[in-house]
């Protein structure tokens, strides 16, 4: 047991899908898993183990933000003996060529900081996802035929960010999109020697405004949970 987590030992698979929404956790297993077992719910922070295709996997949420993730992932991985990471989850486009529902395979991922930043002090880390992950990944979204962009993200410390000319520069140098985790978790796996990747499906669009409604959301995400447990196990 960790602060957080209260999983037994053996409880929690080498393989592990975080979405950040402990609610999506749920949707995820009892969808796309066998006989998935409840495994955690400390502070309403669902984990769910389970089978996929003979392969033993969990799923357990992240809470938002990377300070949210990096508790988790630290725990899962110190704790836990988790050694593959991919993250689930939900992120604006910033891209015209980017649409809603489309997924992201992400790259890289740029900050402003992360909770690790006081490790790196001056240091302009770059953090990266493994590439075995991301080449499976790439494969099972071709095989799927599923709209998918792959490249560089961007995960930001503020869900509601004044500062237009951030944005206008991060299209402008490419940033496919936004969201607020993976650069923390791409971080750590490095730390710890672990393979990590983010999946993402676009759920809104910063150039246009447009968004999904929320109860199209679930619905729209198999794809990218299918593309994430297929690039574990290849």
């Amino acid at each position: 047991m960790t602060p957080h987590i209260s999983a037994k030992i053996g409880d929690i698979a080498e393989t592990v899908l975080m979405p950040g929404d402990p609610y999506r956790a749920k949707w995820a297993a009892e969808t796309f898993l066998d006989k998935p077992k409840l495994v955690n719910e400390v502070r309403g922070m669902f984990g769910f183990t389970g089978d996929y295709k003979g392969n033993r996997v969990t799923i357990h949420g992240s809470g938002m933000g990377m300070p949210s993730l990096s508790i988790y992932a630290n725990e899962l991985i110190a704790t836990y003996g988790a050694k593959t990471l991919i993250r689930i989850g939900s992120c604006g486009a910033m891209q015209t060529s980017v649409n809603l529902r489309d997924v992201i395979i992400a790259m890289t991922a740029t900050t402003l900081s992360t909770p690790s930043r006081g490790i790196m002090r001056e240091l302009n880390f770059a953090p990266c996802a493994d590439y075995s992950l991301l080449e499976a990944a790439v494969a099972s979204a071709r095989a799927k035929g599923t709209p998918t962009h792959v490249g560089g993200i961007y995960s930001s410390d503020v869900f509601y960010d004044e500062r237009p000319d951030l944005t206008e520069q991060m299209t402008r140098h490419g940033i496919l999109g936004v969201e607020m985790e993976a650069a923390e978790l791409y971080t750590l796996a490095a730390r710890h020697g672990c393979r990590a990747l983010a999946v993402l499906t676009v759920s809104d669009h910063l150039l246009t405004g447009d968004a999904l409604p929320s109860e199209d959301r679930e619905r729209s995400f198999g794809d990218m949970v299918e593309i994430a447990l297929e690039a574990a196990f290849a």
